[in-house]
Parts: C-alpha cells; sequence; structure tokens
C-alpha cells in the first residue's frame, strides 16, 4: 500500500459554517475550491497550495465544548492538523498582524528538529504551523 495526505474535513454547524469559511479565507489566506450539498450535508472544500480543509455542516452535528488546547489528548476527537510553512517567524507575524492569537510556540522542538507554533480557528480547532527542519537520523524528513 502507498499512501498520500488528501485533506483535513472538520464538521461545523450550518450556522458556523459561513464564519469559518470567512476565517480560514481572510485569516490563512485560503480560497473555496467546491461548495456542494449532499446527503443532507453541506460541504465546503478550501485550498491553499497543497493542503485541502473539507467543512462539513449537517444539522444534525452536536456542539463539544472547546478542550482545554494544547493539553487535551481526549482521544475520541482530533487534537489537531499541522501545515507546513516555509518561515515560521513570517507566519507568526503575519497571523498576529491579522489578529490570530498564538495558543502555543513558536518552540523549537529537538527531537524531530522542528520549530512549531498552535493557533485556534474560530470554532477552537487547533492548527500547527511547523518550519522545516533537519529530522535526527534514521528519521524521513
Amino acid at each position: 500500500m502507498s499512501f498520500s495526505h488528501d485533506h483535513v474535513g472538520l464538521s461545523v454547524t450550518p450556522e458556523d459554517l459561513d464564519a469559518t469559511v470567512e476565517w480560514y479565507v481572510s485569516k490563512l489566506g485560503f480560497t473555496v475550491d467546491q461548495q456542494f450539498d449532499s446527503h443532507g450535508t453541506t460541504f465546503v472544500y478550501l485550498v491553499s497550495g497543497d493542503v485541502k480543509i473539507e467543512l462539513l455542516a449537517g444539522a444534525s452535528h452536536r456542539q463539544l465544548p472547546i478542550p482545554d488546547v494544547l493539553t487535551s489528548m481526549d482521544p475520541a476527537r482530533l487534537h489537531h492538523f499541522c501545515i507546513a510553512v516555509e518561515d515560521l517567524d513570517a507566519t507568526v507575524s503575519a497571523l498576529r498582524d491579522l489578529g490570530v492569537a498564538l495558543i502555543g510556540g513558536p518552540m523549537a522542538v529537538a527531537a524531530i528538529g522542528q520549530r512549531i507554533a498552535f493557533v485556534t480557528d474560530n470554532l477552537g480547532n487547533i492548527i500547527e504551523f511547523a518550519e522545516p527542519g533537519t529530522w535526527p537520523a534514521g528519521r524521513p524528513g
């Protein structure tokens, strides 16, 4: 078997769909690639470079409490998704200029040879930004 990443799917309420699309467009520069309704759910695909996020808004979604962001390791939910960036400092600066607050970092993680930082979107989903680094010997880069 061989795999490559396709997209991350995030559930939102129908009431939060437009605000969530606007957040990703205005704060992270994503564009709407597709939007359609199927089986009682509205699907919106957002893209930026080779990163794709699928927003799913259906009537049956229930609101869950926002976790204690970086410390929550609840196995019943997505903890975060990660977007690779060329320059973490430039990304953090641009995010701050757009009013996006960091919830963690920037920090160096020596074990993987990367610098990372974290934010949350308008719904509390955690997004990690990772700057390329040199992986330790024996680890893929």
